[in-house]
Parts: C-alpha cells; sequence; structure tokens
C-alpha cells in the first residue's frame, strides 16, 4: 500500500496458528515513549507524479483501496487499537481497525466512513485518513516496583491537508485526493499521543470493551432455546420408539413360545439375517469413520481448552494451533476405529486400508490448501504461507501422524473382529418397494435439516469471525451448542434407522452416515448464501480463495457429523 515503513526493525515471529490464517505482523514507524505526549509529529512524506507510470499505479492501488474499505490492524502491547464511534440506539462499537480512507460518490453520497465528518463533501473525491490521534490508557501498578500497564489504546482517524509538510500543524482542510486528480499528489502522514490514567479498568479485563461492543449476546441465547427445544424433542421420540415400541415388540417376541407362531414375523425383526451384511464400499466408510473420529475428538479437546479460556483472542493463533496439533497427535484413535470397522465388514486388504486411512481425507485438505496457497503466491498476498511452513507441515503429517496411525490400525487389527448377536444369512433378502420417505434419498436430505437448525446461528458469528474480521470469543455457547449438534445427530440417525429397519431395508451403515454427514451440504448451502448476501468479494482469485477454503470446511464438518 506504500505507507509509511519501519527502517531496519526485525519482524516478530508468528506461531503456526497465525501463519496459516496468514496473519503477518509487521514492525511500524510510529515510535512512542511511555507518557511522553507527541503532537503532530511527522511520520513520512509520500510524493506521487500522475505522470510517472508506477507512482500512478501506487496511486490507483491505494484509491482502490479506499473504495472495498480496507482496514489498518494496529497492536500495541497485543491489544488492539480501536477506533469507537456512535452507532444507532446509543451505543458505542469498538472496531478493532480503521480504514485507510473513504470515498464520496459523483452523486455526492458518503460512502462507509465518510459520514463521520460534514467536511467530507468534495464529489468524486476520496479522503485518506493520513493523521491519527492516538490516546494511550494505562493504570499505575501499586503494590509492585513503579510501573504501569496499558489497558486500552483508541485512536481517531483524521485527514489533514498539511500545507508544510515537514512542519506540519494538523490543522485546516481534508487531505483530498480527486478521482481525477493529475500532477502531483502529496501525502504526508502524521501522529498524535496523549496518555491518560484509567484506575477503573483492572489488566485483565482490558479485553471486555472490545468484546462488550460486539453485539448479539441476546441471540445466542435465543439460538441455544431453539436448538434444546429440537433436542428435547427428539429425545423424546427416541425415547418413546425405545421404550414404547421396542419394548412391546420384545415382549412379544418373548411370549411366542410355540412355533408355529414364530413364523409370523413382522418390522424390523425380519431383517435379522440381514443386518449385519458388509455394507458396499466398506473400506472407504471405515476410512470415513477414522477419520471422523479423529476430528470429533480433536473439536471436542479444542473447545474443551478454549472454554477454559486457553485459546482466548489475546493468545493470536492459539486456536488454530492447538486444534492442527491435536490433529497430528490423533492419529492413533483413527487407525484404530479404522481398522476395527474394516475388519468387522470382513475387509482383508488391511495395508490400502492403513494407507487410505493417513492418506485420503488429510490429502485432499493438503491438496485444496496447497493450491489455495498457488493461488495466494500468485496474487502476491502476505497471506501465501512460506515454503518453510509447508515443509514443517508436511513434516508434522508424515513423521508423526502417520506412524500413529499404523499403531492405532496394528492395535484395532490385533483385537477380534466385532461379534455379530445374529449370523447373517447365506442369500440376502429381497427389499420390498419403499414409501417415499424411506427411501434413500429422502431420508437422507431429511436426516441434515434438524442439526443444521441447531448450528445456523452459532455459524453466522463464526463466518464472521473469519472472513469479516470480527473477533469470536463466545466458546461457552460454542461448546454448548457442539454438544447438542452431537446429541442431535446421533437422535436423529437413531431415529430414521428405525423406520427404514421397519420397512424392512436393511443397508443402514452408509445411511446412518450420510443422514447425518448431510449436514454439511446445508453447511455448503448456507455458506454460498453468505457470500453473495454479505460479503462484496470481487475478483476471480478472492472468490475461488472463499470457496476453497469452505469446501475444507465442508469435508471436514461431513466427516465429523458423519
Amino acid at each position: 500500500f506504500d505507507f509509511c515503513q519501519a527502517e531496519g526493525k526485525k519482524r516478530p515471529s508468528e506461531n503456526l496458528g497465525q501463519v496459516l490464517f496468514g496473519e503477518r505482523i509487521e514492525p511500524s514507524p510510529y515510535r512512542f515513549t511511555f507518557n511522553k505526549k507527541e503532537t503532530c509529529k511527522s511520520v513520512c512524506t509520500k510524493t506521487y507524479d500522475t505522470t510517472k507510470p508506477e507512482d500512478k499505479q501506487k496511486l490507483d492501488f491505494l484509491k482502490k483501496s479506499m473504495l472495498l474499505n480496507y482496514q489498518h490492524h494496529w497492536i500495541v502491547d497485543n491489544m488492539p487499537v480501536t477506533w469507537c464511534y456512535d452507532v444507532e440506539d446509543g451505543q458505542r462499537f469498538c472496531n478493532p481497525g480503521f480504514p485507510i480512507g473513504c470515498y464520496i460518490t459523483e452523486d455526492g453520497r458518503p460512502k462507509d466512513a465518510c459520514v463521520i465528518n460534514s467536511e467530507f463533501h468534495e464529489k468524486d473525491t476520496f479522503y485518506i485518513f493520513n493523521h491519527v490521534d492516538i490516546k494511550i490508557y494505562y493504570h499505575v501498578v501499586e503494590n509492585e516496583a513503579l510501573g504501569a500497564r496499558l489497558v486500552a489504546a483508541k485512536l481517531e482517524p483524521k485527514s489533514y491537508k498539511h500545507t508544510h509538510a515537514d512542519n506540519p500543524d494538523c490543522s485546516g482542510v481534508p487531505m483530498d485526493i480527486s478521482n481525477k486528480a493529475s500532477g502531483e499528489v502529496k501525502i504526508a502522514y502524521t501522529y498524535s499521543v496523549t496518555f491518560q490514567e484509567e484506575k477503573s479498568i483492572r489488566w485483565a479485563s482490558r479485553w471486555d470493551y472490545i468484546l462488550e461492543s460486539m453485539p448479539h449476546t441476546h441471540i445466542q441465547w435465543f439460538s441455544i432455546m431453539n436448538s434444546l427445544v429440537i433436542v428435547l424433542f427428539l429425545s423424546g421420540m427416541v425415547a418413546m420408539i425405545m421404550l414404547r415400541t421396542l419394548h412391546k415388540d420384545i415382549a412379544r417376541y418373548n411370549q411366542m413360545d410355540s412355533t408355529e407362531d414364530a413364523q409370523e414375523e413382522f418390522g424390523w425383526k425380519l431383517v435379522h439375517g440381514d443386518i449385519f451384511r458388509p455394507p458396499r464400499k466398506g473400506m472407504l466408510l471405515s476410512v470415513f469413520l477414522g477419520s471422523g473420529t479423529q476430528i470429533l475428538i480433536m473439536t471436542f479437546v479444542t473447545l474443551f481448552f478454549a472454554c477454559l479460556g486457553f485459546l482466548s483472542p489475546a493468545n493470536r493463533g492459539a486456536l488454530m494451533t492447538c486444534a492442527v496439533v491435536l490433529w497430528v497427535l490423533l492419529g492413533t484413535p483413527a487407525g484404530y476405529v479404522a481398522a476395527r470397522f474394516y475388519k468387522s465388514f470382513g475387509g482383508e486388504k488391511w495395508k490400502t486400508n492403513v494407507l487410505l486411512t493417513s492418506f485420503l481425507c488429510p490429502g485432499i485438505v493438503f491438496a485444496d490448501f496447497f493450491i489455495m496457497n498457488l493461488i495466494l503466491w500468485g496474487e502476491g498476498s502476505s497471506a501465501a504461507i512460506p515454503f518453510g511452513t509447508l515443509v514443517a507441515i508436511l513434516a508434522l503429517w508424515f513423521c508423526i501422524s502417520v506412524p500413529l496411525t499404523f499403531i492405532g490400525a496394528y492395535f484395532g487389527f490385533k483385537k477380534n473382529a466385532i461379534e455379530h448377536p445374529v449370523r447373517t444369512n447365506q442369500i440376502p433378502r429381497q427389499i420390498p418397494e419403499q414409501s417415499f420417505y424411506t427411501k434413500p434419498l429422502p431420508g437422507i436430505i431429511m436426516g441434515g435439516i434438524l442439526p443444521f437448525g441447531c448450528i445456523f446461528i452459532q455459524l453466522f458469528f463464526i463466518l464472521n469471525s473469519i472472513w469479516s474480521h470480527q473477533m469470536y470469543y463466545m466458546f461457552g455457547f460454542l461448546f454448548l451448542v457442539f454438544i447438542i449438534l452431537v446429541i442431535t445427530c446421533s437422535e436423529a440417525t437413531i431415529l430414521l434407522c428405525y423406520f427404514h429397519l421397519c420397512a424392512e431395508d436393511y443397508h443402514w451403515q452408509w445411511r446412518s452416515f450420510l443422514t447425518s454427514g448431510f449436514t454439511a451440504v446445508y453447511f455448503l448451502i448456507y455458506a454460498i448464501h453468505y457470500f453473495f448476501s454479505k460479503l462484496q468479494i470481487t475478483g476471480t482469485a478472492s472468490t475461488i480463495l472463499y470457496f476453497g477454503y469452505t469446501m475444507i470446511m465442508v469435508l471436514i464438518f461431513f466427516l465429523f457429523t458423519g
């Protein structure tokens, strides 16, 4: 963007999660000394001569970024520097970033941040925020050796056309860049710092003012209640079926001691000779089950740690680092579960099974991730992952995850196969004509709706935090919703399984996986809707990136719910 650069300062190092999310922290040329007030200090001056093509290109890029409302994100002492302004109903919103500038359209309408100042009124003009008033709040620590702690940092973006760039006075008209401007454009960047003691904020709770201005806690409770109602309804249904129907059925079977009655079997009892017939594509199903187990445990542990407060927004990138490390370490349960199911499906090719478990799903995710990275790299984005990190991720996968999967599979194959309570008949039964709702596809499509109903409000906040740079901190809610989702997926599948077993259709293995796995398809539809309704993303590369990362999330979610 050609802003002022810090000369010769080292870049802070980032952890794995930050690198994966493309968060790069750069040193800044704005220098502060504690309790030393600065007014209108000059940082640097940039001059653009629009007759030179490279200068014109830089200026056009700056204009485009103002048009698209790009934001600065600044950090002081690991705290985001926020820009607080009043929104409707007398609330203050604290934004952890502030815009580069803003634009007044050709018919004189102010866009985005231009509404903050009535002096921004020239038509078809860009106003760049080239001056910031930074206010740093601190409190003095009484009992320890003399020292103070920073509890908040706020700023006001301003726009000034400095007449004397070498000796700025920070007053006068705003810095306007007309869209049709030619000749020389000079932008002088300046800043002011004031320090203010704030006794009421404790250091431990210094993030609260940012989080409080994040809206929608009441919607959360509403969504939790909504999800709980669904869960209660489903639990009631499952309990009713289990207790009433099955109890009645089993009681009837126990009464039949004479043989001639036993011929008149009905419902699910008819398929007892076929129920444990191995499914088609049993290899793939066992691999999916293994990977799904891995993701399920990973999600559970990550959210559990997040609830305890280890992964707050203050620990940048901690959430992603935790998830990746856990995923790598959980190769053993994946191999074990896959091997156990594959053996009980009567599979013989155990080597193929282990290799697929360790490479199929992670391979798809990595390939997708790699293609996204190539696009970022081609676009020259700072979010592109350096080659060293890619090698490190591959090393984690091949040197830790894969051997652990093999160990798990070894134990899985050593154990005896899961014993089935009834023998499987030699000849498969004929499946009768199915009614509409017990056919595979309608059943699967219906099964995904209920779990999705539990999560879609949380999904909105998660997508916001990924794509719109809002902080996500409601891990307590998320953990609750996670538990609710697990229960809903299981119960919805049990119900639909019971219905189609009563209709004498005994192909239940894939159907039970896909019934709740179909939630991921609804997630994809929602992500597409979110893309078109909430995000103003233009350009092919950005669109491909959005959908590329969405597909990774959908695949992980599919395996997890299944």
